[in-house]
Formats: structure tokens, C-alpha cells, sequence
């Protein structure tokens, strides 16, 4: 457990420096845009890193029985739901359609509720921990971008729109029938 909250300590405590503009900037300045680039491109992995470990290493062990709550017999479908809006999420992030517009903050959103969805179908501690925390920091986001003003400027292309939908439908079926079941060896369906 401890690898895993060092992990989250790391990856999110990295994205979450960027919001302070100024010492992000002053950091930039004195290191050179390059140099603060690839250290936080090595946190951010190294982070990551620490966290699927440190989650792996909870699936056996003392640690898998640290069962906070038995989730609901409806909460697989919910996640599933969840999980393929995420993904559309995702793929939108990435294109310039109007979906992006509408969302302002797709990949924020994605995470939230890639993350939410989770939390309704894992019980153990390390996943509320886990789950917990990408959510916390998927609303934060929102949160910070909605105060600042945040909009995206950008002419859409409708096209991309229906990209972004097989996209995100595409990477979905991805993670379902081949992640889960053979990376994670934790098949869905």
C-alpha cells in the first residue's frame, strides 16, 4: 500500500504543481522549458509506475482483505457505462469538434468518471484509495478551469466529433476484451 500512495503522491503531486502558475514559471525559467519537461515527464512516470505496483501488490496478501464495502449488484453495468463515457472523454480530448467545446474539460472529465465508475464496483481499500484520489483530482480540475474561465478556442470540425465517438467506443473495446482480461488478468465479461 505504501508504494501505491507514494505513486500517488508523485504523479498527482506533479500535475498538481502545475497550477501554481508562477512557481511553474519561475521553474521553467531558471531550468529551461526542455529540462522542466523531461523532469516532470520522469516524475509523472515514475509516479505511475509506483502506482500500478503498488496497486498490483494489493491484489494478494493481507491487503486484499481490506474490504471497505461490498458494492452494489448493479454497479458492474453502472461502471461499464461510466467507463465507455471515459473513453469517449478521452478521444475527444483529442480532437477539435464541437463535443470538445460543449465538455470544455474532456480528459478531466473522462477521469472522473473513469474513476467513479470504479469506485462503485471496488470495495477494497486500495481502490478507494486508488480510485479515490484520480477522482478528487479529475473534479479538481474541473473545478480550477470553471473558476479560471477556461474555454477552448478553436473552430470544430464536425467530422471530429464522430471520430472521437468510435474513438472512444474503440479504445473502450480495447480495455474490456484485451487489457482487463490479459494485462490485468481481470476479465469483465
Amino acid at each position: 500500500m505504501t508504494l501505491l500512495i507514494i505513486g500517488l503522491i508523485l504523479f498527482l503531486g506533479v500535475h498538481l504543481f502545475s497550477y501554481l502558475k508562477s512557481a511553474r514559471a519561475a521553474l521553467t525559467a531558471r531550468l529551461g522549458e526542455g529540462l522542466y519537461k523531461g523532469i516532470y515527464a520522469l516524475i509523472s512516470a515514475v509516479g505511475l509506475g509506483l502506482v500500478i505496483w503498488g496497486y498490483s501488490q494489493t491484489r494478494a496478501g493481507p491487503a486484499a482483505a481490506d474490504i471497505l464495502y461490498w458494492p452494489p449488484s448493479w454497479a458492474r453495468h453502472a461502471t461499464m457505462f461510466l467507463v465507455l463515457l471515459a473513453m469517449i472523454c478521452f478521444a475527444v480530448y483529442f480532437h477539435r469538434g464541437w463535443i470538445k467545446l460543449w465538455l470544455r474539460n474532456p480528459m478531466s472529465i473522462g477521469v472522473a468518471l473513469w474513476a467513479a465508475g470504479h469506485l462503485l464496483s471496488n470495495g477494497k481499500l486500495s481502490s478507494v484509495i486508488l480510485f479515490g484520489a484520480f477522482l478528487l483530482y479529475g473534479l479538481f480540475d474541473i473545478a480550477v478551469n470553471t473558476a479560471r474561465g477556461y474555454l477552448p478556442s478553436f473552430t470544430p470540425n464536425p467530422r471530429h466529433d464522430v471520430i472521437s465517438i468510435i474513438a472512444g467506443i474503440v479504445l473502450y473495446a480495447f480495455f474490456l476484451l484485451i487489457f482487463h482480461p490479459y494485462v490485468l488478468n481481470l476479465p469483465i465479461v
